[in-house]
Parts: C-alpha cells; structure tokens; sequence
C-alpha cells in the first residue's frame, strides 16, 4: 500500500510524457511503412536507364547499344543513356555493372568477349557465371580482316604469303582476347604463319589506325567496317563466319579461302547484375523484342553484317555457359598466355 501511494503520483506525472513518446515512435514506424510501400510500388523504370559499353564508341558494339537506345526511348518511360566504359577487353565496364545496384536502371551491353576473357585474364574482379545474368541476346556478327587499300596486301593470299615470311605481318585488333583476336590467332596456328598483334582500346580505334595507314591490317567486327568497306577506305580479305555474310555477299570466308575449318563469330547481348527483379529484366525483354520485331530495325542491323538472334533467353544462357568453357579450352590450346 505505502508503494502503490509513493508510485501513483510519479506515474501520473510522466504518464503524458511516455504516451506522447510512443505516439511519435509509432507514427515514425508508419512514415517508414509507407516509404517502403512507395518504394516497392514505384513503376520500373523510375529514373533514366544507363546502358555501359565496354568499348570506345565506333565500334560494332557501341554501334548497336546507340541503335538500341534510340528506339527504347519510344517504349520506355525514361530515357536509356549510353556509357562507354572501356579498359581490359571489356572487364571494367563488366564489373561496373556487376558492382551496381540491381534495381534494373544499370545494365550491360556486351559481345562474346565476355565469355572468353576468362580464358585471356587470371583475374577480372566479378565471377561471369555469377554477377551477371542475360536480359536478351540481340544479334550476331563475324569478324572480318580488313586492309589499308594501298598500304596492306590486296587478298588473303598475299597476307599470308607476308605472315610466311621471317618479318611476318602486323595486324591490330579491338583488344586481347576479343573474338577477333580470337579469330587471328587461330588463323595463325591453322596455317603456321607469323602474325603479329597489336591490341587496340576496341574495334573503333583499330579501324581508325588502319584508315590512317599506322598498321596496314586489321581484324575487326563487320558492323564498324562495313561502311569503310563499301566506300573503298578499307579493303575487306575475308570474313570469320563459316558462310558468306549478306552485307558483303561477295567477300569469301576465311575457310573458303585456306579450305579449313573455320567460323568466329560473336553475339551480342544486354546483361543485368544478379539479382534484378525477374519483373524488371521480363519487361526490359519484352520492350527489345518489340523493337527487333520491326521491320526497319531488322533492314538496319542486317546492313551491317548483324544476325538477329533466334535463340530463347534459356537457350542463349546455355550458350553463354558453353562458351565459357570452350573459349578456356581454346585459349590453353592456342597457347594464349592469361594477362595478369
């Protein structure tokens, strides 16, 4: 009794005060609900869409990722911005994307190079089978070996003929372990001849080089050299794919020409980090395939050389795990040493 009478009047005192803090508290815990509910609700995309290049601009990737851009901004709510991130073959602006925040608003876009650097580089700072999930494969693409029109042999033959002797032949390429350093260097093992690289920062700057007469060849993606080509600044020797490409119909293959086997050719894709919203990468799919539907897109692409793809996102996630491990195994066997 003597308590209960020494403790009413305190609790009567500091009742309000202890009411009033836990009004605040519990209304503080509502403001938090809503924003979470905000935040969850919010429509997708909700802020401008950036879209890394792991390559310079000229490129055939670069190429597509701005064609790409330009006809999602009529089917999306935000813009989507292009941003070339080059360095390592294409390892900087991977892992950039593999570091971002999986909301959607970052994505990749970016060629077979992905799948063989591992094969190229000991470390890459992001695991490929991991960070990174495919969104949707556009298109596909071979390489061709082009020349300085005056300065660079006529053909493949005369090429070659150059590569047999002991100075051998120069050739630049988009970047070490790129498909088309790929493709040059199995072309050398194939046909035992002394082909020496010059790795370029992308396909962009090789063609420049070449155009200038500072390397006499170069192997290079067909999209950013088809427009050279057919203007006689560049002299096209062959093409990588295992049949004749549309945009240059006369252009034989390298396996026509050397009666080998022989096709590189490379896709290029639209990446995500792991974990985006399976509802955020659908959406994103979809809205591609509506632009690669049309008939312009499709008229435009195949000027260039691009082959628009076929294959379902889970067929092409199976390729992208095959690829991984047969650009490896074709590393090891063409003795390419990995870059530290």
């Amino acid at each position: 009794m003597f308590l209960s009478a020494l403790l009413t009047p305190v609790l009567q005192r500091i009742a309000p005060s202890l009411l009033y803090c836990f009004r605040v508290w519990a209304l503080g815990v509502l403001v938090c609900l809503c924003v979470s509910v905000v935040v969850i609700a919010a429509p997708y995309p909700h802020r401008p869409i950036s879209l890394v290049v792991t390559f310079p601009p000229g490129g055939g990737t670069d190429l597509l990722a701005r064609k790409l851009s330009e006809r999602l901004a009529d089917y999306l709510p935000e813009p989507v911005i292009v941003e070339n991130k080059p360095g390592a073959s294409g390892n900087i602006g991977a892992r950039q994307v593999a570091q971002a925040l999986p909301d959607g608003h970052t994505l990749l876009m970016v060629n077979s190079t992905y799948a063989i650097n591992p094969g190229f580089y000991a470390e890459m700072g992001f695991d490929p089978e991991r960070d990174l999930v495919p969104v949707v494969n556009i298109a596909w693409v071979p390489s061709v070996w082009v020349a300085h029109p005056d300065k660079g042999p006529k053909n493949l033959a005369e090429a070659l003929a150059l590569a047999q002797q002991k100075a051998g032949i120069q050739y630049g390429s988009c970047g070490a372990g790129t498909p088309q350093h790929l493709a040059a260097e199995m072309l050398r093992v194939q046909t035992a001849v002394n082909l020496m690289h010059v790795p370029y920062n992308g396909c962009g700057p090789a063609v420049n080089d070449v155009l200038a007469g500072h390397v006499g060849t170069a192997f290079v993606t067909l999209s950013s050299a088809v427009p050279y080509i057919k203007q006689g600044d560049l002299r096209a020797l062959a093409v990588t794919s295992a049949e004749r490409t549309q945009a240059l119909p006369t252009l034989p293959t390298v396996a026509e020409q050397i009666e080998q086997s022989f096709d590189v050719s490379q896709w290029h894709a639209v990446f995500a980090p792991a974990k985006t919203p399976a509802t955020a990468i659908e959406y994103l799919r979809t809205q591609i395939e509506r632009i690669l539907a049309k008939p312009k897109m499709q008229a435009d692409l195949k000027s260039l050389g691009y082959e628009l793809a076929q294959e379902k996102t889970a067929d092409f996630e199976k390729i992208v795990r095959t690829d991984l491990q047969r650009y490896k195994k074709l590393a090891n066997e063409i003795q390419v040493k990995p870059t530290e």
